[in-house]
């Protein structure tokens, strides 16, 4: 069974940073792409960043220069390293990943971060 567990949440003044980890679990299958959403409270959930398999990168613009996604494929695990946070950062955070075929996606628990003014 696949599973997606995250971590690196928390609470961090404006400013800060926090570095957000999904280690994935459970999948004999490569893994393709690696996405962050994120839903703040009353919000549809949007897209963060992703990166493919040989390592190529985008960004939402609203997070674009601040945050960087990178990718471990020995430890099948996505980091999101998160700089210059803003109180609007506030969110939960979940982490996504495509393995083989389309629609093989599974979604992460999701993880708290707060951005205090």
């Amino acid at each position: 069974q696949v599973q997606l567990v995250e971590s690196g949440g928390g609470l961090v003044q404006a400013g800060g940073s926090l570095r957000l980890s999904c280690a994935v679990s459970g999948s004999s299958f490569s893994i393709n792409a690696m996405r962050w959403y994120r839903q703040a409270p009353g919000k549809q959930r949007e897209w963060v960043a992703l990166i493919n398999k040989g390592g190529a990168t985008d960004y939402a613009d609203s997070v674009k220069g601040r945050f960087t996604i990178s990718r471990d494929n020995a430890k099948n695990t996505v980091y999101l390293q998160m700089n210059s946070l803003k109180p609007e950062d506030t969110a939960v955070y979940y982490c996504w990943i495509l393995r083989g075929a389309p629609g093989d996606i599974y979604w992460g628990q999701g993880t708290q971060v707060t951005v205090s003014s």
